[in-house]
């Protein structure tokens, strides 16, 4: 018989606290038709996943278990680098994919950074996307990963940015780009005035953001569903837009802040510091050389 080629991968088996996660031996993938087999370089955590984990969300996004955990994937295919947006198995040594998520890598930037980009980057996209210049708008939550990026689009759209932030974050934030921070937890949000638009990237009760506008304004959250004068943006996986976003990378008008790397093996430690509020930004998990 011939030999299997084995992998590690970080699977949860049953949903549950960060323990059920678990590093396997599984044999490398095989790519299907219109699929590609990447050899990881890196995958980006979001905290999405601690509430797939938890089975928080198995009746909206049912998953088939075992499931190999990691959405966002930074990598190579036959030696190109490549991004992309997957729907699990981001966190091994190898994973498959369709050829057309795919999209060159940045090239200015290292490529396990590069696997920060695609789900916070085309939130953000997607959450700025009708920004206009000179409009003031509110970025609730700027501190987070995708809070960043949608500082530094909205203010590349000619917005002017006032974002919240907490003093850790703030000099952070500060360069991306925001024109005004307020620290939440000492400052009201009605402190930043009238403004004509609030991008919500925080859980947060929809009525409590409303009274910040000014007539005629509104109002776009990535998390909180909101009344329908509103806008709630469900991330949609966009390779064009990522494709964009790659360009801006390398035009040097978008920053990917990188706050920590850890290895596969320390997974479960990373879902228990997002779950006590302790990960701040966006954090890669890199996997051991492909044996």
């Amino acid at each position: 018989m011939p030999s299997v080629h084995l992998m590690q991968s970080a699977r949860i088996h049953r949903h549950g606290d960060p323990s059920v996660i678990r590093v396997d031996d599984v044999p490398v993938p095989v790519p299907g038709s219109g699929e590609v087999l990447i050899r990881v370089e890196a995958n980006s955590f979001n905290p999405t996943e601690t509430a797939l984990r938890s089975g928080f969300l198995a009746e909206l996004f049912p998953v088939e278990l075992p499931y190999a955990l990691g959405w966002d994937v930074a990598g190579t295919v036959d030696g190109d680098p490549v991004i992309g947006w997957l729907d699990g198995g981001a966190a091994s040594e190898f994973a498959v994919a369709p050829a057309d998520r795919l999209v060159a890598a940045p090239t200015t930037i290292p490529l396990a950074e590069a696997a920060a980009l695609p789900l916070a980057g085309l939130t953000a996209w997607q959450t700025v996307e009708d920004i206009t210049a000179g409009e003031r708008v509110l970025v609730n939550g700027a501190g987070g990963g995708i809070g960043g990026f949608a500082v530094q689009l909205a203010k590349h759209a000619g917005a002017h940015v006032i974002a919240t932030a907490s003093a850790r974050s703030a000099e952070a934030v500060r360069g991306y780009g925001a024109d005004e921070i307020i620290d939440y937890r000492t400052t009201p949000l009605d402190a930043a005035g009238p403004v004509d638009v609030v991008i919500n990237l925080v859980p947060v009760a929809s009525e409590t953001l409303f009274p910040l506008l000014d007539k005629g304004g509104r109002v776009i959250s990535a998390t909180t569903p909101v009344p329908a004068d509103g806008r709630h943006v469900l991330a949609r996986n966009d390779p064009a837009q990522l494709a964009e976003l790659v360009r801006l990378v390398d035009q040097g008008v978008l920053r990917v802040g990188v706050t920590g790397s850890h290895p596969l093996t320390g997974l479960a430690e990373v879902h228990r510091a997002s779950e006590a509020g302790l990960v701040h930004g966006k954090v890669v998990i890199r996997p051991a050389s492909p044996r």
